[in-house]
């Protein structure tokens, strides 16, 4: 088959021309009749981009003046401002995890981010949590005024929230060593237990190993004893083997009495088959006769075989 002229390339090219636009044939090749390809192309272009953005986690948010941006650079930069407002960004956690919400009778339930913790949207007001299962994805929530942040909470994001009416900035693309970062100098920086609670339960969600490492240096050496106690709580949520030495580090190691009584309570969380030899070990052998005290306690409380075998050979002597 011979090529076609150029003298037949631009008679088709002013046919195309004189037909309606409607019938007018696409071609990848250029020219006028290819305007209708290159306009579906562009309109697919928009809609990927409009499902992209839909797909993009956000918390089930009602009542705010809600604006989305991407992170860069560090959050102690983007989370900031003079005026009340709330900022977020979502984190991953182990999928299965129990998120609260905040309750508040029959179907309804939802927080409201300005009454309070356990504050309800709609129904009786009540402080007691529901659990949303199944999830990996949660919503980190800071508020912010004066250029500090006033209040740290964590939910899911299928839970409904009421923002007062403030500023909402959500922040997109948050890697995780950034929010965990930003969360140990809170807790470094803050003077209010409340505050210091957000961010180390904040913490404690993270899927990243992180997390855990962040909580063990809070456990060991945060000036404060709140602190401490609090990361070895969490952590005995975590369990796992760095969790546990880190629980057993503070009983033999921390100096402050109650500290190393919360972290009787954190072995005490741990999987009984961890758990009930090592109570057993500080309930026979520790010095401290408070911290003692706490291990026969949390033993009595097990309900183990171990446990009773224990007692009922003391009580023979």
């Amino acid at each position: 088959m011979r090529p076609r002229s150029r003298g037949t390339r631009a008679k088709r090219a002013r046919y195309q021309a004189r037909r309606p636009k409607s019938q007018r044939v696409p071609s990848l090749s250029g020219g006028v009749h290819s305007r209708p390809l290159r306009s579906l192309a562009v309109a697919a272009l928009y809609a990927l981009a409009g499902v992209a953005l839909a797909q993009t986690p956000q918390p089930n948010l009602s009542n705010a003046k809600f604006e989305r941006r991407s992170f860069a650079g560090d959050l102690a930069s983007q989370i900031r401002g003079t005026a009340p407002a709330w900022f977020g960004y979502a984190i991953k956690t182990k999928r299965g995890d129990h998120q609260s919400c905040c309750w508040g009778g029959s179907n309804n339930y939802g927080c409201r981010l300005e009454g309070g913790s356990g504050t309800v949207v709609t129904g009786q007001v009540s402080n007691s949590p529901i659990q949303l299962e199944g999830t990996d994805t949660l919503a980190v929530l800071l508020r912010v005024e004066n250029d500090r942040v006033e209040k740290i909470r964590v939910f899911g994001l299928e839970c409904p929230l009421d923002a007062g009416g403030l500023p909402f900035t959500w922040l997109t693309g948050v890697p995780a060593e950034a929010s965990i970062r930003y969360l140990e100098k809170l807790v470094a920086s803050s003077s209010s237990d409340r505050h210091l609670d957000g961010a180390l339960f904040a913490l404690s969600q993270h899927e990243a190993p992180e997390g855990i490492d962040a909580l063990i240096r809070l456990a060991k050496s945060d000036p404060s004893a709140h602190v401490r106690g609090q990361a070895l709580f969490w952590l005995a949520q975590r369990a796992g083997q760095r969790a546990s030495a880190a629980i057993q580090n503070a009983i033999e190691n921390d100096p402050d009495t109650a500290v190393k009584k919360r972290a009787v309570f954190a072995l005490s969380q741990l999987p009984k088959d961890e758990a009930v030899p090592k109570l057993i070990e500080i309930a026979r052998n520790q010095k401290n006769r408070e911290v003692q005290k706490q291990a026969f306690f949390w033993l009595g409380q097990m309900h183990d075989p171990r446990a009773l075998a224990f007692f009922e050979q003391l009580l023979a002597k």
